[in-house]
C-alpha cells in the first residue's frame, strides 16, 4: 500500500478531505481523526433522498455536527452529502440541510453499491450525464450562492469512455468542486486507481478537482499529485488504516520526518470509538464498527490484526469493553 519512490513535493497549501464510509467514518470517527489533525473538510455518509423532503432528525442523525455549527469539535467543517436522482427533491432536501446549518452540500454520484444503484442512486447516474447535470443545477439554484455545492463521481460506470462528458455535466451544473474516484463503478475498489485520467481535466478545469483512490501513505498522495496534476486529495480507507495519515501528509509536504502514531497511542481511540457509538446501534450490532475499523488498522498495525482475531466473535458490548479495558494497562506500561 505504500510507495517509496523519490518524488517531487507539492506546496503546503493543498487541501485534504476526509471521505465518508458507511458504518465506520461517522461523526465519532470524524471527531477522532480531525483532532489528530490535517483535514480541511469532512463529508458525511449519504442522506438517501427518494420520495419526500426528509425531517431534520434524519440530517441530525447522520450529521450531529449540525447542532454545533456544522463542524467537528476540532473545528473542521462537515459537508452534508445527499444521494438521489430526482433533481427537484434533491434541491428541496438541500434547502433543509442549508437551513439546519450545513456549511456545504455534497452530491453522491460515486457509490458503487448494487442496492444503491438498483434504486437509481449513486454511480448509476454516471450513465446519464444529462440527469446528473440537472441534479447539480437544481441543487445549486436552490441554495444560497455562497454555499458550496460539491460532487463526487467516478471515471464512469462500465468504462471511462464518457468520463469527460460526466465531468462537463457536473461542471455545467454549477458545482464548486469535483472529487473524482479514479476508477469506474465496475472496477469498484480494485487497484490500481487510474490517477492519470484526471490530469487533463485538472489542468483545464475552472474548479478544483480533488483526487481520490489508493491513497495509503504520504508518498502515495505526493505521487498522485504528480500524476493527476490535482492539488487537493480525499482520503478514505487510508485514513482508517493510519489515523494520523492527514497529519503525516502535511509533514511530508513540509519536508518533515515527524514520528508516526504508535499502537499505544491508537489503542485508546478504539475505546472511545466503541463507547461513543454504544447508543447508536442495536446491542447485537454495537461491536461491529470497532471490528470493521480493526480490519483496516491491521494493514498498518500488526497488533490490530492480533486484537481482531481475539475479539471477532464477541457480540456483547459489555464483554468487548471489558476486553479492551483489560488490554489497556499493558499498553500503558509498554508506552
Amino acid at each position: 500500500m505504500t510507495n517509496s519512490h523519490t518524488i517531487n513535493q507539492p506546496s503546503t497549501d493543498h487541501r485534504l478531505v476526509l471521505a465518508p464510509m458507511e458504518g465506520v467514518i461517522d461523526s465519532v470517527m470524524r471527531d477522532l481523526l480531525t483532532k489528530i489533525g490535517g483535514y480541511d473538510r469532512c463529508v458525511t455518509e449519504f442522506v438517501r433522498v427518494s420520495q419526500t423532503v426528509l425531517p431534520p432528525r434524519v440530517f441530525h442523525r447522520l450529521c450531529p455536527e449540525l447542532l454545533s455549527g456544522g463542524r467537528t469539535p476540532a473545528g473542521t467543517p462537515v459537508f452534508l452529502q445527499l444521494l438521489g436522482n430526482n433533481p427537484r427533491l434533491m434541491a428541496r432536501n438541500a434547502q433543509v440541510a442549508e437551513a439546519l446549518g450545513a456549511p456545504g452540500i455534497d452530491l453522491n454520484f460515486g457509490c458503487p453499491a448494487k442496492t444503491v444503484n438498483k434504486s437509481q442512486g449513486g454511480a448509476v447516474l454516471l450513465k446519464t450525464p444529462d440527469l446528473l447535470r440537472a441534479v447539480c443545477a437544481e441543487v445549486r439554484d436552490a441554495v444560497a450562492p455562497e454555499l458550496p455545492v460539491t460532487a463526487k463521481i467516478r471515471l464512469g460506470f462500465e468504462d471511462d469512455e464518457h468520463f469527460e462528458d460526466i465531468v462537463r455535466a457536473a461542471v455545467d451544473g454549477g458545482v464548486s468542486e469535483l472529487t473524482v474516484h479514479a476508477r469506474t463503478r465496475r472496477q469498484g475498489y480494485r487497484p490500481p486507481a487510474h490517477w492519470s485520467r484526471l490530469a487533463q481535466i485538472a489542468k483545464e478545469s475552472k474548479i478544483p478537482i480533488i483526487a481520490n483512490g489508493e491513497l495509503w501513505s504520504p508518498a502515495d498522495v505526493i505521487r498522485c499529485g504528480n500524476v493527476s496534476h490535482c492539488e487537493d486529495f480525499m482520503l478514505a480507507r487510508g485514513a482508517l488504516c493510519r489515523p494520523d495519515l492527514a497529519r503525516a501528509v502535511r509533514h511530508a509536504w513540509q519536508g518533515l520526518n515527524a514520528p508516526a502514531m504508535t499502537w499505544p497511542e491508537v489503542f485508546p481511540l478504539l475505546q472511545i470509538f466503541l463507547r461513543s457509538n454504544a447508543d447508536a446501534y442495536e446491542p447485537r450490532h454495537a461491536c461491529n464498527p470497532l471490528k470493521q475499523w480493526l480490519v483496516y488498522l491491521k494493514h498498518y498495525f500488526p497488533q490490530a490484526g492480533a486484537l481482531f482475531s481475539s475479539v471477532k466473535r464477541i457480540r456483547d458490548f459489555e464483554e468487548m469493553d471489558r476486553t479492551l479495558e483489560t488490554i489497556a494497562p499493558e499498553l500503558s506500561e509498554a508506552a
